[in-house]
């Protein structure tokens, strides 16, 4: 019997019988002395159990606030493994709040996971100083406004935001009333899918490209269901949303291929190992850039079969990038006569 269980043994002994005695409740347990001492001093120190012992009967029973009323222990209930795994995912969080905003919430429950655990809390807090999640090129995203979205996609509220489209110059900046309706983290970066009234349509929006965001009162809103969030939004390859997906068939060599295969590109795929060794993969994409981008890191390792147009533009990304180090080579010739 473990300790959660001893634990609910020991609550339902007390509320079914009104007053147990210490050698009554260690033989129902099956544990010595010192285990059911720790055990009902965990109760009610740390689960707030109105356990007091009863001198004139020799035994154990619920405060007299709590006689005639029901007493329940919480309904969750962790292993030791499980609260470690719980610590390790608060750290991964953290990990991705810049401004501690998720921490400010979450530290309550990491009190009382600590808690919990007892003697056991500060070798705990030593672990998770032991997890690191190193993130590059991460955005900034202003706190209240990620405050701001957060809190209207989980009270269904619509938004008026104040939006900077990228672009050259710094980009188009334009106002909009719009319906969240769930955050997306996707490479380190906070993204608000949203209904844009003023296009009548699904649009994915940065966090850090808005310049304001404020709840609108009293507004409807305009709430799709999740499936067709993930039709019209998750089709293609990466964070470009919306349109109709191509697909794309890549070859990585035989030196690439069990590398690559270990990765999920996109969760639509379709791939093989050829009998040469290579590995062929097969992904729809809406917008080609960021699959141009990706593919340039396994540049010489991959061949882009198809489409043509998708072909040709991997193409010019290479020559381009030849060009440039042609010239850069030429430049510290010259440099050098």
């Amino acid at each position: 019997m473990d300790r959660t269980e001893r634990f609910y043994k020991i609550e339902m002994l007390i509320r079914s019988r009104g007053c147990v005695s210490f050698a009554e409740l260690k033989a129902a347990l099956e544990v010595s002395p010192a285990t059911l001492k720790r055990d009902l001093q965990y109760l009610r120190e740390r689960m707030d159990a109105p356990i007091e012992y009863d001198a004139s009967e020799n035994g154990y029973r619920f405060g007299e606030q709590w006689r005639g009323q029901r007493h329940e222990l919480p309904g969750v209930w962790f292993s030791e493994k499980e609260l470690h795994a719980l610590l390790t995912m608060h750290q991964l969080m953290a990990s991705l709040d810049d401004n501690g905003l998720l921490n400010r919430h979450l530290q309550p429950m990491l009190d009382k996971l600590l808690g919990m655990l007892g003697g056991d809390g500060q070798q705990a807090q030593e672990m998770t100083r032991r997890i690191k999640l190193i993130s590059t090129a991460r955005r900034r995203v202003a706190s209240e406004h990620f405050e701001t979205v957060g809190s209207a996609v989980v009270k269904r509220q619509r938004l008026r935001i104040r939006y900077r489209k990228r672009g050259q110059g710094g980009g188009a900046v334009s106002e909009r009333e719009v319906s969240p309706q769930r955050l997306v983290h996707y490479r380190n970066t906070w993204y608000l899918d949203a209904w844009c009234h003023g296009s009548q349509g699904l649009r994915r929006f940065a966090l850090d490209a808005m310049e304001q965001a404020e709840p609108v009162e009293g507004a409807a809103l305009h709430s799709l269901p999740l499936p067709q969030l993930e039709e019209e939004l998750d089709q293609g390859y990466g964070i470009f949303a919306g349109g109709d997906p191509q697909w794309a068939t890549l070859v990585f060599s035989e030196s690439a291929a069990p590398w690559v295969a270990s990765e999920e590109w996109h969760p639509s795929q379709r791939s093989e190992f050829l009998p040469d060794g290579r590995w062929r993969l097969e992904i729809p994409f809406v917008d080609a850039t960021e699959l141009l981008m990706d593919l340039l890191r396994h540049a010489g390792q991959v061949e882009v079969v198809s489409p043509p147009a998708l072909k040709e533009a991997y193409a010019q990304r290479l020559r381009g990038a030849v060009a440039t180090l042609d010239s850069a080579s030429a430049e510290g010739a010259v440099a050098k006569t």
